[in-house]
């Protein structure tokens, strides 16, 4: 197995990845990353993913390449619904215009997600280039968008990459208190119909954790990628039964 390193492989476009075991450690100022450069085009992104790398850099900066060890994921099974949370979720599926959609505006989904303000960075990492390269991936049918809409106003949502069964989100926005969480809550009962374990969630967040998400040691991670990647691509449209794995769980 390669050992970490502290020099920064650059790539150069269509190069392929290194090895992920030579991400940058724990100890080092920014662990997991992996590479600088290369494309963000559909299929070095597909290639990325399959291989548990994501890009995150900041105006300015190259492409940054990410392979964190251990990595944070929800596993489905372990979703929060807390009190609060189920009582406003329990009214959202009770009221005839709110609704959840699947993939019907992902570009303002993804927009609004470049707008949010967050704690402790002074911009956002979803940068324009960001934006088209997954535009094109939505396109090509490995992007998605899980949409929160209030009559004819979408008030939150979020957007994942989805390889077979192995699913990676991606980033929320809200503009109503907890819109993003049905969202999120909508993915899961999604995602438990569809057999779908876990859900990619990449960094460590005091939020994440809240809702139920923990780290995994990244070999187990990418063992669980590797295994289910090539099922069947999920069919991505949302029916209100899907309700019933989170409400009754």
């Amino acid at each position: 197995m390669p050992k970490p390193t502290t020099t920064l492989p650059w790539l150069e476009p269509g190069d392929s990845f290194p090895d992920v075991n030579t991400a940058w450690g724990p100890e080092s100022e920014a662990p997991g990353l992996l590479a600088a450069g290369g494309d963000l085009t559909t299929n070095s992104l597909l290639n990325a993913y399959a291989s548990g790398i994501f890009p995150w850099f900041s105006e300015g900066q190259p492409h940054l390449w990410w392979s964190p060890d251990p990595r944070m994921v929800l596993q489905v099974a372990n979703f929060q619904l807390h009190r609060s949370l189920r009582k406003t979720l329990t009214r959202f599926v009770k009221t005839a215009q709110c609704e959840i959609r699947f993939d019907t505006a992902f570009a303002e989904v993804i927009s609004n997600c470049a707008q949010v303000s967050r704690r402790g960075q002074p911009g956002t990492w979803i940068l324009p280039p960001m934006v088209e390269a997954y535009i094109r991936l939505h396109a090509a049918g490995h992007a998605h968008s899980v949409e929160t809409w209030v009559g004819r106003n979408l008030v939150g949502g979020l957007y994942c990459v989805a390889l077979g069964k192995s699913v990676f989100g991606e980033s929320m926005f809200t503009q109503v208190p907890d819109a993003s969480k049905i969202a999120l809550a909508a993915l899961v009962g999604f995602c438990r119909h569809q057999g779908v374990e876990l859900i990619d969630c990449q960094q460590n967040t005091a939020h994440l954790a809240s809702l139920g998400a923990a780290e995994m040691p990244r070999s187990r991670f990418l063992s669980h990628i590797r295994r289910t990647q090539s099922a069947a691509e999920l069919e991505w449209r949302f029916t209100p039964l899907y309700w019933n794995h989170i409400l009754s769980a």
